[in-house]
């Protein structure tokens, strides 16, 4: 591999940070040279230490085993109420060479609801608030970002789209538009645990290690975050700092028994939701590559969205590492992700033929589609803040398409750090 193949990213990182620069609201409020080279230090030192260091590696490689565990588990729950449909023993012969059938909504979407259930109880338990608090400790002490901001960048790690803001909803009517736009791009450039098992879990065939990657991925793209939010949305000359100054989780159980089955009911809503979204996306993109059909052949190949989107922002996946024969695949998972749904894109990528994408790239485009930044979660987003603080609707709503892009420059920022770091 060449030299400039291998630092490519450098550039990458410089056009992500340029391009926040310049959509942002007040170009001339940016949080400081020196705050900014900090920033891409500690998602620099991150990468470092998550994939270098071998002991870090193995102790994240224990949240892979318990995943698999819980994978197990799981199956056997899904065996007895749907069946060989869910992964129980087939009641007839395959025929020679066949694979037991794989039903994604029987035997890997179960894990949403299990994986849910658990995080109500360990939230209950104090576990999950545990490192909640921890990890927004580390980010307050590090990036020097508010109590409220650190605290929703600890739960955005653990936490969905809905239930993350919960965790600050007692300060959203005093966080500044700065914090409120901080708060918004942490949970876009993320992933829940729940999500994070079901990613996993579909790529463990394709992406060895998938679980520590993931983990890895939403780790970096914290400061990731804050640093396009920052850029984008500047803090106003009369903002103050919005701190933790009362204990209010948001998230409350009754009991254990309550944590589980609320967590349960959360998680089935989840599923649902994963079911029904797969369905209209593969269904849109049939209507539309069925309209682009009638045009005329390219490449003696049809026109079809998947193509347009690889064209369009290929660039942008060889600006963050990925060789240019590989780039066009990279960039229509990317727009799979981003204007789809990144679930959407990892389907997808599980089911590229091998050798699509060498062992560099395929970790590059694993950790850019790394983030639930696409059109549905804005309007899940906007609507939840809207709906715990009705007097910043509006204001959610205007920053939307904002957190949109930024959770996406964010999730690219880290798959271009990836790059550097892995030969």
């Amino acid at each position: 591999m060449e030299l400039f193949d291998q630092l490519r990213g450098i550039l990458g990182i410089a056009v992500l940070v340029g391009i926040a620069w310049a959509i942002s609201e007040n170009r001339c409020a940016h949080p400081g040279w020196r705050w900014i080279l900090g920033a891409l230090a500690v998602q620099g030192l991150l990468a470092v230490v998550i994939l270098r260091v071998p002991a870090v590696w193995a102790a994240v490689g224990l949240v892979n085993n318990a995943v698999s565990a819980i994978e197990a588990a799981t199956l056997k729950g899904s065996a007895y109420m749907f069946g060989y449909l869910g992964g129980a023993e087939l009641p007839f012969a395959l025929k020679e060479g066949a694979q037991p059938p794989l039903v994604i909504a029987f035997q890997i979407l179960p894990l949403v609801i299990v994986f849910s259930a658990l995080s109500a109880l360990l939230w209950h338990w104090g576990v999950l608030r545990w490192a909640v608090n921890g990890l927004g400790f580390l980010l307050r002490r590090s990036l020097g970002v508010s109590g409220v901001v650190g605290l929703s960048g600890g739960a955005s790690v653990f936490l969905g789209v809905v239930e993350a803001p919960l965790v600050t909803r007692a300060w959203f009517a005093r966080v500044s538009r700065s914090e409120l736009f901080q708060i918004m791009a942490l949970t876009m450039a993320t992933i829940s645990g729940a999500i994070l098992v079901l990613y996993a879990t579909t790529l463990k065939a394709t992406v060895p290690d998938a679980v520590g990657h993931m983990i890895a991925a939403s780790l970096i793209s914290l400061p990731a975050a804050l640093l396009i939010a920052r850029l984008m949305v500047p803090a106003g000359a009369d903002d103050t700092a919005t701190e933790v100054d009362k204990e209010d989780p948001g998230l409350r159980y009754e009991g254990s028994i309550d944590a589980i089955v609320k967590g349960t009911m959360d998680g089935m809503q989840l599923f649902l939701a994963v079911i029904a979204v797969i369905i209209v996306v593969f269904a849109l993109v049939a209507l539309v590559d069925g309209m682009l059909a009638a045009l005329p052949l390219i490449d003696g190949s049809p026109l079809t969205l998947k193509r347009m989107l690889g064209w369009g922002l290929a660039p942008f996946m060889w600006l963050l590492g990925v060789p240019w024969g590989e780039a066009q695949a990279a960039g229509g998972l990317m727009g799979t992700k981003a204007v789809l749904n990144e679930y959407v894109a990892y389907l997808e990528l599980a089911a590229l033929p091998a050798g699509t994408f060498g062992p560099r790239s395929l970790l590059i485009v694993t950790y850019a589609l790394c983030g639930v930044a696409n059109l549905a979660s804005v309007g899940l987003l906007v609507s939840t803040i809207g709906t715990l603080c009705p007097e910043r609707r509006a204001e959610a709503a205007g920053l939307g398409m904002k957190s949109w892009v930024a959770g996406n420059l964010a999730s690219a920022m880290t798959a271009a750090w990836i790059g550097l770091v892995t030969w």
